[in-house]
């Protein structure tokens, strides 16, 4: 198979190409050039699809699936589709659960409404550009487009720091402020596990809009953070607290305490999602433990999380130790 890969050296674009690579594909990737690196053997084009002409390095070549993780201007998005359209079999887009307009409700399903979002705009916030960047690949490829809207994405690799944060937390040691219940699910995708699916799909030349994250009950905070335990090998005891008493010292689920959206935050449903029809098309997904252990072990061999490929770093992840410990000592 001939992959291509626009992007190709972030979080999930880069777990794509290397996924590729493993399966003996020809693989290209096209980016700027201006960050990250690509595994031996992969082509790279450089050009900026922001830029005039900033697609030439398209016009030659032939894929059989390109996957696009643009998350910019729609506009940008649909010139990049229209660039590729006689030259690409199938289009894979990661999109983000992030589109859906009611991000409190549960059981979100790959018809339920999406925001409001012009193909054609230059600009927007998350979910505007994600819902008008899928409007515009759509509008270009039709039935040889495959929406894929991820969910919360960890693993090896992760730009983010969620993960990351909390094994480091736990490697220092001491009480770890959990936040309760324990058996709180929680709803993500295992980055190799989203790129092998999109890779096998797009091969197959699915088309539609999945919701590409795992099972609702997947997990839970209390087994992620006893993975996170175990991976470290740490003298960590997980002191788990009311979320009424953190919320009420001003801690903010997600940012502060990664990863943890408590019921009834407004965001809680795209921890709820409907994956009846990503797992009919084939998604599975591994063990929590896994996961973690992984990136544990990720984290140790590059010693920080890495930054975002073509983005500003974003703001900082995690809780402060002296809120923490004032938690604690309430």
């Amino acid at each position: 198979m001939r992959l291509l890969v626009l992007g190709g050296t972030g979080f999930v674009g880069g777990a794509t190409v290397t996924e590729a690579v493993r399966r003996g594909w020809s693989v290209t990737v096209f980016n700027r050039g201006l960050h990250g690196t690509v595994p031996s053997g992969v082509h790279r084009l450089r050009g900026d699809r922001t830029a005039p002409d900033g697609l030439a390095a398209l016009t030659s070549g032939e894929w059989d699936v390109a996957v696009d993780t643009w998350d910019g201007a729609p506009r940008a998005a649909g010139d990049a589709a229209r660039a590729l359209v006689d030259t690409v079999g199938h289009y894979v887009y990661v999109s983000s659960g992030s589109v859906y307009a009611d991000h409190a409700a549960a059981g979100l399903q790959e018809d339920s409404p999406v925001v409001d979002a012009d193909p054609g705009s230059v600009d927007g916030d998350y979910p505007q550009l994600k819902a008008g960047a899928e409007r515009a690949v759509r509008e270009v490829f039709g039935q040889r487009t495959l929406v894929a809207r991820a969910g919360l994405i960890l693993g090896p690799g992760e730009d983010i720091g969620r993960l990351p944060w909390w094994l480091r937390r736990v490697e220092r040691g001491g009480d770890v402020l959990a936040p309760a219940p324990a058996d709180l699910p929680v709803q993500y995708v295992d980055v190799r596990d989203l790129a092998g699916w999109m890779l096998d799909a797009g091969a197959r030349r699915v088309g539609g809009t999945f919701n590409a994250v795992g099972p609702p009950a997947q997990t839970t905070m209390g087994e992620l953070l006893d993975a996170c335990v175990a991976a470290t090998g740490a003298d960590a005891r997980l002191r788990w607290t009311d979320p009424a008493s953190i919320l009420a010292a001003g801690v903010q689920p997600w940012s502060d305490l990664p990863i943890w959206l408590p019921r009834g935050h407004p965001y809680r449903g795209l921890l709820e999602q409907d994956v009846t029809r990503a797992q009919a098309a084939g998604l599975t997904c591994r063990p929590v433990a896994e996961t973690v252990g992984d990136t544990w072990r990720w984290l140790r061999e590059v010693g920080a999380v890495p930054p975002r490929a073509g983005r500003p770093r974003r703001s900082s992840i995690g809780l402060d130790p002296t809120v923490e410990a004032a938690v604690l000592a309430a």
